[in-house]
């Protein structure tokens, strides 16, 4: 008789930590979400509606201002130049760090940890510290006479080297953990039976490796989309390769006070949707990935 109190004590105890943990979670929803419905109703208001009572509903759905975005202040074309971008930036990314992130997890060598301790000190440099020595590797890599005009300052290619450099530690730290808990039994049985390093890395362990792929790289994806500085420091001129970021801070600075603001609303919505879809559909894959890495 005197344990089911014990018992009952104990389940309160736990249930104190779930439920301070519930609340947070309902706060940072709360947080997260307001910002996003606020942009997506401001954006088929018209510019009295916005200034006026800001929680009201529409009179009527104005979604004139998506199409002033799409065409006059040209996010279409911004747009494209963010998902090739980011494409790029995040296949570049993935590619390098999963290759490095195998070699140190698998293999012995001399080096090793100084080079895995090397990617982990990235992680705490801000690369807002770095912008000035940036700008002038980027203008120097762009006087090299074959490469230079794809990778030098106002070039895709430059932006893209950034993005991969930027995001390595990151997914190296992540992947070379996660690496480590996948069965070496595996990868022995291929060498065994006559497979290259290259052909079990990319036909076996990388497809063991996929939870953790599609965490990392939807994490680099997310980053790289959202990034403003860099694009701002090495796409300083030429508007015809702006990525989405420029040119929704563009559309609130190029008139003033007379900005079209249910067009930049809606160019905010025009970001906001493909990383909701993104995350949408991989977030079970999301999931997986980062908790098998953080629980194996």
């Amino acid at each position: 008789m005197r344990a089911e109190p014990r018992r009952a004590g104990e389940r309160a105890r736990r249930g104190v930590p779930a439920a301070l943990a519930h609340l947070a979670l309902l706060v940072w929803t709360f947080l997260v979400a307001v910002p996003i419905v606020w942009t997506f109703l401001a954006s088929v208001k018209s510019e009295e509606e916005i200034f006026g009572d800001a929680w009201a509903l529409p009179a009527s759905l104005r979604l004139d201002g998506w199409g002033r975005a799409w065409e006059r202040a040209h996010v279409g074309r911004y747009m494209l130049n963010s998902v090739v971008v980011v494409a790029c930036g995040t296949s570049g990314t993935m590619l390098f760090g999963s290759m490095a992130a195998y070699v140190l997890a698998r293999y012995r060598f001399r080096g090793r940890r100084v080079v895995h301790a090397l990617f982990v000190a990235g992680l705490a440099l801000p690369v807002h510290l770095v912008l000035t020595p940036l700008f002038f590797v980027v203008r120097s890599t762009g006087e090299i006479p074959v490469i230079g005009p794809f990778v030098g300052l106002n070039t895709h290619g430059g932006l893209v080297l950034v993005y991969v450099a930027c995001s390595l530690p990151f997914t190296v730290f992540f992947l070379t953990a996660f690496f480590r808990t996948l069965p070496e039994a595996v990868a022995e049985a291929a060498f065994l039976d006559g497979a290259s390093h290259t052909r079990v890395f990319f036909q076996i362990m990388l497809p063991m490796a996929r939870p953790g792929v599609v965490g990392v790289a939807v994490l680099n994806v997310l980053g790289q989309w959202n990034q403003y500085q860099l694009p701002l420091v090495l796409l300083p001129s030429d508007r015809d390769r702006w990525v989405l970021t420029q040119g929704i801070a563009d559309i609130s600075t190029a008139a003033g006070y007379d900005a079209d603001w249910p067009a930049l609303f809606a160019a905010l919505g025009m970001a906001i949707v493909p990383m909701l879809a993104v995350y949408a559909l991989l977030q079970g894959q999301i999931r997986e990935g980062l908790v098998a890495g953080a629980f194996r």
